[in-house]
């Protein structure tokens, strides 16, 4: 097992409320030019969750679960970057207080933090109910591979995937490997260590030979030639993994988003492919 400093990481309060879906125009551009009215981001989605196909589904952006963020844009910004994928988030008011679920991804532009809880959970939450979260990972390093560049995620959920080190490198089970000439909305971006970025979805082809079409909400995939060390780049040799956090998109350079949980500028990075490698198997969801 891969040895990491989990115990020198501080664990912290984070939370934010419930966010309704917003909408400013009812139409939304597909890539073909044609105006649409779908369901987006935000809000409590009852019918999509982790483990179900993120691509087969009339929507835009859609987030599965629970979206929650807050009104102040600082503190905002720090339930973004300290939530990690796994941590647990605590109902704090309403029908469902004291109830527990647990982090899935955050969503940039809209600066959504994303939690998954059960459908029975789901029933009793309203718009604007409390969510606590204990944010633990951030500063994470793995020993012996201090190149490689951990963020976003619990280091409890980092050991439950399994990774093996094979000659000096890190194998990672990873349902598909992505080129980097998929990736589109959110290149450039100042930090990986919160938000995420798109899979394009343009090229019906493309997206057939690479897997993409099969993708799941919390799929583990590899990003080839992608460096997310410091920003979101194109680099040679570089590898990236990620967490399928958001569904498809009708609009162009937009597809469903990746969550950064590792990175490296080097190939010290290799995937195992496994089509079961989603983190609700690993957060042992039902």
């Amino acid at each position: 097992m891969i040895k990491t400093n989990k115990d020198k990481i501080v664990m912290q309060s984070v939370g934010g409320k419930i966010h309704s879906p917003i909408i400013s125009n009812p139409y939304r551009i597909d890539r073909n030019g044609v105006g649409k009215i779908v369901p987006a981001t935000g809000g409590i989605t009852y019918n999509y969750q982790i483990g179900d196909n993120c691509m087969e589904l009339v929507g835009d952006h859609v987030e599965p679960g629970v979206s929650i963020k807050n009104q102040n844009d600082m503190e905002n910004r720090a339930l973004m970057v300290l939530s990690c994928i796994g941590n647990t988030a605590i109902i704090k008011s309403g029908d469902a207080k004291g109830a527990k679920g647990f982090v899935t991804g955050s969503h940039g532009g809209i600066d959504h933090t994303l939690i998954y809880f059960n459908e029975e959970i789901l029933d009793k939450l309203d718009l604007d109910d409390k969510i606590l979260i204990k944010a633990y990972g951030q500063g994470l390093e793995i020993e012996g591979y201090e190149d490689i560049i951990c963020m976003n995620i619990d280091p409890l959920l980092l050991e439950n995937i399994g990774i093996k080190e094979i000659n000096g490198q890190l194998e990672v089970p990873v349902v598909t490997e992505i080129p980097a000439f998929m990736m589109g909305s959110g290149i450039g971006s100042a930090t990986a260590f919160e938000g995420d970025y798109d899979i394009m979805t343009g090229d019906i082809e493309a997206v057939k030979k690479y897997g993409i079409d099969k993708l799941k909400f919390g799929d583990i995939v590899l990003l080839k030639d992608c460096d997310n060390t410091y920003g979101r780049d194109y680099l040679k040799g570089a590898v990236s993994i990620g967490v399928i956090v958001h569904s498809n998109c009708i609009k162009s350079g937009h597809g469903p988003g990746v969550t950064t949980i590792l990175s490296s500028k080097t190939s010290k990075l290799i995937g195992r492919i496994d089509k079961n490698s989603n983190i609700k198997h690993y957060l042992n969801i039902e």
